[in-house]
């Protein structure tokens, strides 16, 4: 089952903790969206590293991958799925990833609703 996680909390946390609490988040929402979409090249741990040896360039590939992800997921629940990708690196060229944080987790919060509307557990 994927955890529905509140978006202010996870910011707040993001901000008291400088960042570091963010790493987590970012773990997590990328191995729940693995979960849900079945996407085996997303794995939070290898991400994350993959984005701290390349100083940040993998981010935009982990953006990309996301909301492909979301858009598989989001379809196999019968969700209305828009592809953000663009969108989300646009964000990412700008500096915003919280944005994108909040944007995938408000996304992956809506599967786990349908999820536990549907009683699924994965």
């Amino acid at each position: 089952m994927v955890k529905k996680r509140d978006i202010v909390t996870n910011i707040i946390l993001t901000i008291v903790t400088c960042g570091i609490y963010g790493l987590y988040w970012f773990v997590c929402m990328t191995d729940d969206a693995r979960v849900v979409s079945g996407d085996e090249r997303l794995s939070g741990g290898k991400c994350l590293l993959f984005t701290i040896i390349t100083c940040g360039l993998y981010s935009y590939y982990w953006c990309y991958l996301m909301a492909k992800a979301l858009v598989q997921a989001k379809s196999k629940y019968e969700l209305s799925a828009d592809d953000n990708s663009i969108l989300y690196i646009i964000l990412c060229l700008v500096g915003l990833n919280i944005v994108n944080y909040c944007l995938i987790q408000s996304d992956l919060n809506a599967i786990s609703d349908k999820m536990s509307a549907t009683n699924e557990v994965i």
